[in-house]
């Protein structure tokens, strides 16, 4: 009997099994059997096609466990209910016939044609590429019912190619018709009454310092003189939360994006652009509602007071940051007093943030400069300057000073609220890192977070224009967590706050709308308490992670389709990671990033990959890749649907010897 018991113990079956239910992600393998990650649980659960039922790639999913094999830890569930879709807009190609039509999805997962009655069609016609918008499926139904959004045009690939890069990491493209409704009926008109709650800013001289391009203003500065060196600056928000309220279709909405997408050609915004580029956008010679923080403080950026609240302005000035670096560099321009005050308070900001312990990554950023119809004519490598640093520190200061201000009130009385915070560096990371750093003759010291940071920014200063300073500052970046949200405050370690969240940027960021909720219910002493913060904090983290994945996939789109233009031509590279299968190598002029494959180098020597050096090295010729090393590269393919480019080494005089003398040895050996 006993020996049994132990048998089905290992191979318990269906009828035996409790009724357990969890909660999870659903991964969909290519072969249409599909598993549910669930956190906390070391093996996936494994979900056959016929029990996927309405569940589609991506979704967050109840399932039901219905076998387990407790020796090997593997179980099988069933899904149960669909708990949120992570995809509602899809793009395919329409299918109509005299009654109905279907939209083939264009998906690399398996999933069913979506079925579209013909008074949801919208006039699109067969064979027509369509965006999708998925509105019921039932347990019931076989197909999924949808309607079309919107008719794609044919001969628009970038088009098409942005759209769905969003739409398969789960951002809507277009806003639900109940939105848009609530959105309209928001009123443009200030009130009276409304400017009456408010602290009047509308006559102290403010301004927006903002990109070129951008259409969306969300934070202003305002400046006034008090006394002989004491100041009133005043960093004011866009009131987002004014207008987006909780338990409306536009809060869902909001909450289920949770950020604003950058792409190199568009922007797929949070909310509607009624609110986000119009309402709640600070525009110059126009009242707005703001929520602001407030500072009394001396040139010297030594805070003697602040003040938190409601708020209306009225901006004097729009000033792209090209204009106030101008004035920075020039020392003159319109409001030249006030700016250069400005910028002198906010490098002494940024000089105390870096003797406290703040790393200092220096920070590149890639813009395209694109034709009417959104191809890539050019790429321009943007630095951070001081008109950037100006507004950065000045936001910085915003948001840590929320973070203290709600702190101090959770002291004493607990309040979930959303931190952003950011971990200490992996300590098995830093190993590794730090015995790479001491073979270019950089000595870390990982005593203490607090002299891994000095030492790590010592490094960095150290190796500015040299030929290592590009591999020591990603493999930095790469010791370093992720920052993320969280009612669990740890302190931001990058930026060295105790306190930290992000209060400046409620138009593009849902977590700031909630920081916003917060603090003002605290300042009403009405405290609000959201038992749900947590969770908000996770989704708002995982949706942020999706957006800086389609920012990178829309860049990587984009240099592709460049580069497409200059195939076989040669340019300087600088080597941006190894690999058992070959080199990637950016380009120094476009930051363009491709392979060089092992098999084309073989044609030179074989290589092995010495991971611990982060390099590639020839059995024969002792030649060594590593990263930073600067190499010709010539671009032989570049593949825009795979967003995959192709270089080709370009071999120097000395190599081209080498290997005139190892063939050479190879026909010696065959005459023998």
């Amino acid at each position: 009997m006993k020996h049994k018991r132990k048998k089905n113990h290992h191979t318990t079956k269906e009828t035996h099994l409790p009724a357990i239910t969890l909660t999870g992600t659903l991964d969909v393998t290519r072969s249409g059997v599909g598993y549910v990650i669930v956190e906390n649980k070391v093996k996936d659960i494994l979900i056959r096609q016929e029990n996927l039922h309405t569940a589609l790639h991506g979704d967050t999913v109840k399932v039901k466990i219905v076998k387990e094999n407790y020796r090997t830890g593997k179980s099988e569930g069933k899904i149960t209910e669909v708990i949120a879709r992570k995809q509602v807009e899809f793009i395919g190609r329409l299918q109509r016939s005299a009654n109905f039509a279907f939209c083939i999805p264009n998906s690399d997962k398996p999933m069913p044609d979506i079925f579209i009655p013909l008074e949801n069609i919208h006039e699109a016609q067969n064979g027509e590429r369509v965006v999708v918008r998925l509105i019921k499926w039932e347990k019931g139904d076989k197909k999924p019912i949808g309607k079309v959004v919107s008719i794609l045009s044919a001969e628009d690939e970038n088009d098409i190619a942005m759209k769905e890069i969003l739409a398969e990491a789960g951002f809507p493209l277009s806003f639900p018709d109940e939105v848009m409704k609530e959105t309209n009926l928001l009123p443009e008109k200030i009130s009276v009454a409304e400017i009456n709650k408010r602290k009047d800013y509308r006559n102290v001289l403010t301004f927006t310092i903002d990109p070129v391009d951008a259409k969306d203003f969300d934070d202003a500065i305002s400046i006034k003189a008090i006394k002989n060196d004491l100041y009133e600056i005043g960093v004011h928000i866009a009131d987002v939360s004014h207008f987006v309220t909780p338990s409306t279709k536009l809060d869902e909405e909001g909450y289920k994006r949770a950020t604003s997408v950058y792409l190199p050609d568009r922007v797929n915004p949070m909310l509607p652009e009624k609110i986000s580029n119009d309402l709640c956008s600070l525009k110059p010679n126009e009242d707005r509602l703001t929520f602001s923080a407030v500072f009394e403080m001396n040139t010297k950026g030594v805070i003697k007071n602040y003040w938190l609240g409601k708020t209306i302005i009225h901006s004097d000035k729009r000033f792209t940051y090209e204009d106030v670096q101008q004035t920075i560099e020039t020392n003159n321009g319109l409001y030249k007093t006030e700016i250069l005050l400005l910028n002198n308070i906010a490098q002494q900001l940024r000089a105390s943030r870096f003797k406290k312990g703040a790393i200092n990554f220096s920070s590149q950023e890639v813009r395209f400069q694109l034709d009417e119809k959104g191809k890539p004519i050019g790429i321009v490598v943007k630095q951070s300057k001081e008109s950037h640093q100006l507004i950065e520190e000045f936001m910085l200061l915003a948001n840590r000073t929320v973070a203290e201000h709600v702190s101090k009130i959770a002291a004493k009385n607990p309040i979930p609220f959303p931190y952003r915070v950011h971990d200490q560096p992996d300590e098995e990371k830093l190993q590794h890192f730090a015995a790479l750093a001491l073979k270019y003759g950089y000595k870390l010291n990982t005593s203490s977070p607090e002299k891994i940071a000095e030492s790590f920014n010592a490094m960095l200063e150290a190796a500015k224009g040299k030929p290592e300073q590009q591999i020591l500052e990603q493999l930095g970046i790469r010791t370093m967590a992720k920052a993320v949200y969280t009612t669990n405050n740890i302190g931001h370690y990058g930026l060295a706050f105790k306190y930290y969240c992000h209060f400046t940027s409620p138009i593009r960021r849902y977590p700031d709308i909630l920081v916003h909720r917060t603090l003002q219910s605290l300042l009403q002493e009405k405290p609000v308490i959201d038992k749900k913060m947590e969770e908000k904090c996770r989704h708002c983290s995982e949706n942020e992670k999706a957006a800086m994945d389609c920012e990178r996939s829309g860049n990587k789109y984009k240099q592709v389709e460049f580069l497409k233009d200059h195939v076989g031509e040669i340019f300087e590279g600088v080597i941006s990671g190894v690999a058992a299968f070959g080199l990637f190598v950016e380009t120094i002029e476009h930051k363009c990033e491709g392979l060089v494959s092992y098999v084309s180098l073989t044609e030179f020597d074989d290589f092995r990959l010495v991971e611990s050096d982060y390099c590639l090295v020839g059995k024969n010729s002792n030649k060594v890749f590593r990263m930073g090393d600067k190499i010709l590269i010539k671009v032989i393919a570049a593949n825009v649907e795979k967003k995959q480019l192709d270089f080709e080494w370009i071999i120097n005089k000395e190599e081209e010897q080498f290997i005139k003398k190892i063939k050479g040895k190879k026909k010696l050996k065959k005459k023998k």
